[in-house]
């Protein structure tokens, strides 16, 4: 307790002033008066995100910007060259980290929690923050592809039978080819990632296989190698070994002090390894390439320790990992293999846990969570949501809070909005385990409501948090408030009759009485703008915060599809905040947001608004060539600028977006065809998606051109039969149908 009181503010300033340094104390204290007051200014989850950040910003400094002879990542050889769009000046900056090419591919198996990432020049990393592995195509006479310093290489994802990243670099103009396949694998109930090189040189050249002390991010120490004594490969480290399939011809190793490896592939070295007191130890395996002929080379990672006779956990293979999922059929190959990837993102990114991202966000927070339940969910794949909801309740603390950082206020509403689309999506009712659970979330929201007598535009709305960080400093965010009153009307539903104040009517009651004190908030805003669109918070301007406001209307369906501040608010950010035809986040982001333009996409959608589809392609466009998208893109390099290079949240706003398309609710109706692209039209071929869960069962949708016409077709597995079917395609005349009738005619026109 004494530490308390011990004058940790008072002995900080007088030792900055006496070194002639900024007052931290003072500083802190100027930054706090641009946020609300708050008990937790900072959540502590983001101040160790930023110092881990940071610190490897600051390893890179150190070792780089005078090393760049050695052989850098694809992010560094763009970042680090004044010819290049990506290139950022050095200067002042202390740290210095990716942010042109945040950009990266998970591989993986179902239900395994091993998730290596690949660059977008091949780099395998398959540890997570660890070393990597890199092929390279070198001669004798200086000649060499190296795929990190091309500025054009294929890629793609391959997602037959297996999830596997395929790179090509080189090719005849360069007079040597590289093909790599990055993939993971079972063998003897043991993960390992696989890297398959095959190399194709027209001279006398070598297959070179590099071990590298960095990844997508930077620098990460390899402070040795040596030769494995059982098998052809290596032992890096203590615990991790490479294996090759075919014994290579020659090994070459360096340390810091002699340079990268790269400069002494063809020095006699009979050593058999290399300690290196820096952690920058580099080590190459070469396999000969006879002129004009091709050379293959395997490398096997273990990414688990065996077990000795303990049969180690299976993974159900992707077969049954998508069983029963939604299907999606499209002429269009780009769409149909942008949903495919983000299907197969989903699941890799929810072993158990669910995580945005296989690298920087490899964590749980409940309103990622959220998102990405959701679209495992309107997949079908219940069965994987339910064990991550099983977790739901250890994760909450003694006084109600669903906790994944500090300073959140919108993690409870989030918590029982998933719950609740669970039972609605899948027919099934709240778990006996979930209940006290979730009266205890709900007791968290009504408790924390500030008085609704109280004076100031923030009365009855819960207090200034942190929690959705792109939106800015701490405010009283209307996101915050409107996840609580989606929080509040979950838990009504799903709790059963308890009587007195505890029944599920009081948090009904509650959630009506939130719902005005948010309304009567945002009249008085109106009243401030002169207009009806809903800032991020009573406190703030229209700014591209405002698009956490959007919640309202997507996902949430507080307001109704055509409310004047939920279009206001649209409108807004379509004049303001595009870039590129994208939603530019310039808070905190600053690029271009995949998911967050499709949070306008669906609002517009919602409104039969159809510039829902510009920001549709947009997003398929920012898309990188094995359809992921990082969480913000960079406007000049198409590459990412912020947060997880794989970013699974994207992944889920992309089936959802695909999803509500074909078919979507509103109240007791199901829409059907309401986002259908002309250009998927054109081919005249059928187009479906399903089955797909709603509300009301599961439906398969079919769309058939005929011309002129367009049938509609729909079959349901109904628990409830939605009061009508609304067949609503782009372009053709509406019409409304019972939901037995299982299909329409529609004559196009000049309908928008």
């Amino acid at each position: 307790m004494w530490l308390r009181w011990f004058p940790w503010r008072l002995l900080i300033s007088r030792a900055a002033r006496a070194g002639g340094l900024i007052d931290p104390v003072k500083v802190l204290a100027r930054l706090e008066s641009f946020a609300q007051p708050l008990e937790g200014k900072v959540p502590l989850e983001l101040i160790r995100g930023g110092l881990v950040f940071h610190s490897r910003g600051l390893l890179n400094t150190g070792a780089i910007q005078h090393n760049l002879d050695w052989i850098w990542p694809y992010w560094v050889e763009r970042q680090y060259d004044p010819a290049d769009d990506a290139f950022i000046p050095r200067a002042f900056s202390l740290t210095h980290v990716n942010l042109t090419h945040r950009n990266w591919t998970a591989i993986g198996v179902p239900d395994r929690d091993a998730l290596p990432i690949v660059d977008p020049r091949g780099l395998v990393t398959p540890f997570w923050d660890g070393w990597s592995l890199d092929g390279w195509i070198v001669a004798r006479d200086g000649r060499r592809l190296i795929p990190s310093k091309l500025r054009d290489a294929g890629q793609h994802l391959g997602m037959d039978g297996r999830v596997e990243v395929v790179t090509r670099a080189g090719g005849a103009s360069e007079g040597m080819e590289l093909l790599s396949r990055a993939f993971v694998e079972e063998r003897d109930g043991t993960a390992e990632c696989v890297l398959s090189l095959r190399a194709r040189s027209e001279t006398d050249a070598c297959l070179v296989v590099a071990l590298r002390p960095y990844n997508p991010d930077g620098v990460s120490f390899v402070e040795e190698v040596h030769l494995d004594r059982e098998s052809p490969g290596w032992r890096v480290g203590r615990r991790h070994v490479v294996l090759f399939d075919s014994a290579p011809e020659k090994y070459a190793f360096s340390d810091y002090h002699a340079g990268d490896v790269h400069t002494r592939l063809f020095d006699p070295d009979g050593r058999e390894g290399v300690r290196c007191k820096a952690g920058m130890a580099t080590a190459a395996a070469m396999y000969g390439i006879a002129g004009g002929g091709e050379r293959q080379a395997v490398v096997r990672i273990p990414l688990e320790k065996k077990r000795g006779t303990v049969p180690s956990r299976g993974s159900p293979g992707w077969d049954r990992a998508l069983s029963g999922a939604a299907v999606l059929r499209l002429p269009e190959k780009r769409m149909q293999s942008l949903f495919d990837a983000a299907v197969r993102s989903l699941v890799l990114h929810s072993p158990g846990e669910v995580y945005p991202g296989p690298y920087t966000y490899k964590r749980f927070w409940f309103r990622d969570a959220a998102f990405i339940l959701h679209a495992l969910l309107c997949l079908g794949l219940a069965d994987r949501v339910e064990r991550v909801l099983e977790t739901f309740p250890r994760r909450q603390t003694s006084i109600g809070l669903y906790h994944s950082q500090e300073g959140e206020w919108d993690s409870n509403g989030e918590a029982l909005w998933i719950l609740s689309r669970y039972c609605k999506l899948t027919g099934r009712g709240p778990k006996p385990e979930w209940t006290r659970s979730i009266r205890r979330g709900a007791r968290w929201i009504r408790r924390n409501r500030l008085p609704a007598d109280g004076e100031g535009l923030h009365a009855g709305l819960l207090p200034p948090g942190f929690s959705a960080e792109h939106l800015g400093p701490n405010d009283y965010y209307y996101w915050d408030d409107f996840w609580g009153i989606a929080g509040l009307r979950a838990a009504s539903r799903l709790l059963p009759p308890a009587g007195g104040d505890e029944d599920p009517s009081a948090f009904r009651e509650e959630a009506e009485h939130f719902r005005e004190a948010v309304e009567k908030s945002l009249a008085g805003v109106a009243v401030r703008l002169g207009r009806p669109g809903m800032p991020a918070s009573p406190n703030r301007r229209l700014d591209s915060g405002a698009v956490g406001s959007l919640a309202a209307g997507y996902p949430l369906q507080i307001f109704s599809s055509g409310d004047d501040r939920l279009l206001d608010t649209a409108e807004f950010l379509l004049s303001r905040c595009l870039v590129n035809g994208g939603f530019y986040q310039d808070i905190i982001h600053s690029g271009v947001n995949p998911y967050l333009t499709l949070h306008i996409a669906q609002v517009l959608l919602r409104a039969g608004d159809r510039r829902f589809e510009g920001l549709v392609r947009t997003v398929a466009g920012l898309a990188s060539p094995t359809g992921q998208w990082p969480e913000a893109v960079h406007p000049r390099t198409g590459g990412g600028c912020m947060g997880d290079g794989h970013h699974s949240w994207a992944s889920a706003e992309w089936v959802l977006m695909i999803r509500n398309m074909f078919v979507r609710e509103e109240g007791g109706r199901l829409v059907l065809a309401s986002g259908v692209l002309p250009e998927w039209m054109e081919a005249e071929s059928p187009i479906s998606f399903g089955p797909a869960p709603t509300s009301f069962g599961d439906v398969r949708v079919e769309i058939v051109p005929r011309g002129r016409r367009a049938e509609v077709r729909w079959s349901g597995s109904w628990r409830e039969a939605p009061s009508r079917v609304e067949a609503r395609l782009p372009g053709f005349a509406a019409v409304d149908a019972p939901a037995g009738q299982g299909s329409v005619l529609l004559e196009s026109g000049d309908v928008s």
